[in-house]
C-alpha cells in the first residue's frame, strides 16, 4: 500500500529528457552546507508522561464506549470472545488490512494526477466531482482554511475548494480519504457508535503529527501516515466485537478496555506492515504499547505520542468528556505543543 502510495505520489520523470540528463556527467558543484539540525521543543521531546497518557486514555477510551461514571472492572463473556478473536488477528497483519481495505475507484486517478508539478485543477475538480465524500471532504477543508484567514465568504464549488487547498493539502486528504473506513448503517452497535468517534481523532493525530514532523526531524508525510494507521486496529476490532451479539453497555470494562488497547497497537503494526509501510511507522505504533518513561526511543514514536495525546485531549474538550481533574490537561499542555491544538 505504501509503495503504491510512494509510486504515485513520486514526481514523475520527464521521458526521453531525463534519461538523456542522466547520461551526459553532470557538472561539478560544490558540496551544499549541511542543512541545520531541527530544533526541539523540550516540552515536546519525550512526549507526554505516564501519567498524563494514562489518564487521558483512560478517559478517551469511556468516552467511546459511552460509559457512565460507575463501571465494572472485570472482564464479560463476551469481552473474553473478542479479546480471542483480536489475539488471532494479532498474529495476521494481512487478515486485519483486507478488512480495512478501501479504494474508491476515483481515488487512483486523483493521486495519479497529483503527481504532475503542472496543477491541472479543472480536471482534479472533475475528478473530486466524482466521490460525494471527497467533495464533502474538500468544501469543509477549504471553508476551514477561509474561515481562520478571516474572509467572510463561503466557498459552493469544488474548482474554487481545490484552489484554496493547494496540491499538497489535497494529496494529504485524499490519502486520508483512502484510508476511511466505509461504516455501514446497518453495523451493530458498537460499529456504529465507535468508529466515527475513532477515525476523526485519527485524522486530528494525522494532522497533529504532520505538524510535528519537522521539529522532530521525520518526513511529515510518513508521520501523518502513522497518526491515520495508529488506531487501525481499533477500527478492525469493531467487527469482531459486533460480532458476538454483545448489547449496549456490554463490553467496555476496565479489564477489556486495557487489553483491548494492547491488542489494538498490535494489529496496527500489523496492518503497517501489511501495508509496506516505512518502518519507521510500524516502529512508532509498537513503541506506544510502551508505556512506562522512556519507553519510546525513536523520533518517529515521539511524534506520534504527542500527535495521538493532542488529539485525544481535543477530542475529549470538544465533547465535553472531562472531568476536574482531566480538565487541567488542557492548562498543562506544553507551549510548543499549542499551534498543534489550535489546527486540530
Amino acid at each position: 500500500m505504501y509503495q503504491w502510495l510512494k509510486r504515485l505520489l513520486a514526481k514523475p520523470d520527464n521521458g526521453p529528457q531525463a534519461a538523456a540528463a542522466t547520461a551526459a556527467p553532470a557538472p561539478q558543484r560544490p558540496s551544499p552546507p549541511p542543512a541545520p539540525a531541527p530544533v526541539r521543543s523540550p516540552a515536546l521531546e519525550g512526549g507526554p508522561d505516564f501519567e498524563q497518557k494514562d489518564l487521558v486514555n483512560s478517559a478517551f477510551q469511556r468516552w467511546l464506549f459511552a460509559l457512565p461514571e460507575r463501571e465494572f472492572l472485570d472482564a464479560t463473556a463476551p469481552e473474553g470472545r473478542v479479546l480471542h478473536e483480536l489475539i488471532l488477528a494479532a498474529q495476521s497483519g494481512h487478515n486485519a488490512a483486507d478488512m480495512l481495505r478501501r479504494m474508491p475507484g476515483v481515488i487512483p486517478q486523483l493521486l495519479q494526477s497529483l503527481r504532475s508539478e503542472n496543477f491541472a485543477g479543472a480536471d482534479i475538480a472533475r475528478k473530486i466531482s466524482n466521490d460525494l465524500v471527497l467533495v464533502g471532504s474538500v468544501l469543509r477543508l477549504a471553508n476551514a482554511a477561509i474561515q481562520n484567514s478571516g474572509e467572510p465568504t463561503t466557498i459552493h464549488s469544488v474548482e474554487h475548494a481545490v484552489i484554496v487547498v493547494g496540491q499538497e493539502g489535497l494529496r494529504h486528504l485524499v490519502t486520508s480519504v483512502a484510508f476511511r473506513p466505509i461504516i455501514d448503517l446497518n453495523s451493530g452497535h458498537y460499529t456504529k457508535l465507535l468508529a466515527p468517534r475513532i477515525w476523526t481523532q485519527s485524522e486530528k493525530s494525522a494532522v497533529a503529527c504532520r505538524m510535528l514532523a519537522p521539529e522532530f526531524g521525520v518526513d511529515p508525510f510518513e508521520a501523518f501516515l502513522a497518526g491515520l494507521v495508529f488506531n487501525s486496529g481499533l477500527l478492525t476490532a469493531l467487527r469482531v466485537m459486533d460480532s458476538v451479539n454483545a448489547g449496549p453497555g456490554d463490553l467496555g470494562s476496565a479489564t477489556f478496555r486495557a487489553r483491548l488497547a494492547s491488542e489494538a497497537i498490535g494489529i496496527s503494526a500489523g496492518i503497517s506492515e501489511a501495508w509496506s509501510f516505512p518502518p519507521a511507522v510500524t516502529v512508532a505504533i509498537r513503541e506506544q504499547a510502551s508505556t512506562r518513561k522512556g519507553g519510546i526511543a525513536s523520533p518517529m514514536g515521539r511524534v506520534l505520542a504527542v500527535g495521538d495525546y493532542l488529539a485525544k485531549v481535543r477530542m475529549l474538550q470538544s465533547n465535553n468528556a472531562l472531568n476536574d481533574t482531566e480538565h487541567n490537561l488542557f492548562h498543562d499542555l506544553p507551549i510548543g505543543a499549542m499551534p498543534c491544538y489550535a489546527a486540530i
